[in-house]
């Protein structure tokens, strides 16, 4: 698989960019939660199997769980979140990165 390929799940957008897959909430889940105000990521080096959970999020609407769309090893976790909560309401979903994944069966991303 060459390039950047972009898929949406269960209100995650996951990123491959070629060599990982770089998870984060997409809009639709920003809205739906309002703002964000407490995240409870993985750590890095964590193994997680598909629909096991990701992260939760406490909101102002709503406390919520989202599994991983994927099987595999969190290779990197967005530090910045830690600092300042807010990156997760960024209108540019893309800043609202979460993690990313190594060791992915490429097959399950197919199948998205």
């Amino acid at each position: 698989m060459a390039g950047k390929h972009l898929k949406k799940k269960d209100n995650l957008w996951i990123l491959f960019n070629g060599k990982e897959y770089c998870v984060g909430l997409t809009n639709e889940a920003q809205e739906e939660l309002g703002d964000i105000t407490f995240a409870n990521l993985p750590k890095a080096g964590q193994s997680l199997k598909k629909d096991e959970p990701l992260i939760e999020v406490e909101a102002e609407k709503a406390v919520n769980e989202f599994a991983s769309p994927l099987t595999g090893t969190v290779s990197s976790v967005n530090d910045k979140i830690s600092e300042d909560i807010n990156i997760l309401n960024d209108s540019d979903e893309m800043n609202a990165w979460i993690l990313s994944f190594k060791d992915v069966d490429p097959k399950e991303f197919d199948e998205l």
